[in-house]
């Protein structure tokens, strides 16, 4: 099972997330991803064998249940890319308000799944949901632009819960599914 942990955008803010990646249609090279599937990821897991996964799970619950994080709200606003405006390979929508409890979610989750042997993250944690990945620099001036220019607020709202997502690569894309909630209290 290919598994990542996420916190989801509500179903609700789909048509908000669609109208910030239209600013960006006509921007070659630009593959979107699903609005309806829009989350941040707060630790990609990767393959991991059905053996395995009662540990992640318990892992991921004493990641949480320790964290001292309890439902907050979380406002997905502002865009951002990685590595730099120079180039581009992901755009994505940035979180203010909430991306502190997401930090420490992040480093418990991390803390626990290390400890069963997931390689630690080699870059620093920055919460967002993925918008678009470049997959040539035909329209890198134009995300430019507007990377620098827009500034939009998709929404606010309560996240409850950490979520166990497996994603299945399709042609379509990947689909997601949830494997277990983990709620915050």
């Amino acid at each position: 099972m290919r598994l990542f942990v996420s916190i989801d955008l509500p179903d609700e803010f789909t048509p908000e997330v669609e109208a910030v990646q239209d600013e960006f249609a006509e921007a070659s090279g630009l593959n979107f991803t699903d609005p309806e599937q829009a989350h941040v990821t707060l630790k990609f897991l990767g393959d991991v064998s059905q053996g395995k996964l009662p540990r992640v799970k318990n892992a991921i619950r004493r990641a949480v249940d320790s964290s001292g994080v309890e439902p907050f709200e979380a406002t997905y606003e502002d865009l951002g890319v990685f590595p730099d405006l120079g180039y581009i390979q992901v755009v994505w929508l940035g979180v203010g308000e909430g991306s502190d409890e997401m930090g420490v979610l992040h480093e418990n989750i991390e803390r626990e799944v290390t400890r069963l042997g997931f390689d630690p993250e080699d870059h620093e944690f920055t919460p967002h949901a993925t918008l678009a990945r470049m997959e040539h620099a035909g329209g890198k001036e134009l995300v430019q632009e507007k990377v620098e220019e827009l500034s939009p607020t998709v929404g606010t709202t309560e996240v409850t819960e950490v979520r166990l997502t497996e994603s299945v690569l399709t042609d379509d894309g990947p689909e997601y599914s949830t494997v277990e909630s983990f709620p915050l209290e």
